[in-house]
């Protein structure tokens, strides 16, 4: 019997990307398939490294939210936040240590307060107080990627938006 499990990622350049990952316990014990002849090693499994994850999961939460955040679309904001924040949850529960560092504590202390003050400009729809909040969060990120010794990343606010088919002002 054959188990597919999918795994739907978003890229930055905003693609759909579906990785099926297909095991079998008939395939694993090595049994043979229906003509008669062995079925051969079962495929590896996709398993995303942490960069991968940061890629597909993060990065394009971080554009959208920015994205929300300059064109003063508070509601879809609010979404994006979450989503980061949930993005970060699963990669914590997926990797949960990188390296030496304990990936839950670790996102919660770079980006706590950050995340906390994004929430606070969002809901009182102030775009100056949002910009700000954006910037810490924005700044937490690469302080983030320099403590994992990776200051080669660094990140900033979107200058525009790469997601085209995507439209970030408030709906009409």
């Amino acid at each position: 019997m054959i188990r597919v499990t999918l795994l739907s990622a978003i890229l930055g350049l905003g693609v759909s990307l579906g990785v099926a990952s297909i095991t079998s316990t008939a395939a694993a014990a090595g049994s043979a398939r229906a003509d008669g002849a062995a079925s051969g090693p079962a495929p590896a499994v996709y398993m995303p490294s942490f960069g991968d994850l940061m890629t597909m999961a993060v990065q394009p939460r971080h554009i959208k939210l920015g994205l929300a955040g300059q064109a003063r679309n508070w509601t879809y904001a609010t979404y994006e936040l979450n989503e980061l924040r949930n993005a970060f949850a699963r990669i914590a529960r997926t990797i949960p240590i990188y390296r030496t560092a304990k990936t839950d504590e670790l996102f919660a202390a770079m980006t706590q307060t950050p995340l906390a003050a994004v929430s606070a400009a969002i809901a009182s729809h102030d775009a100056r107080r949002f910009r700000k909040a954006y910037a810490q969060l924005t700044a937490a990120c690469n302080a983030c990627h320099v403590s994992l010794d990776h200051a080669a990343i660094v990140i900033r606010a979107p200058s525009h938006a790469a997601f085209s088919d995507q439209r970030f002002e408030p709906a009409p």
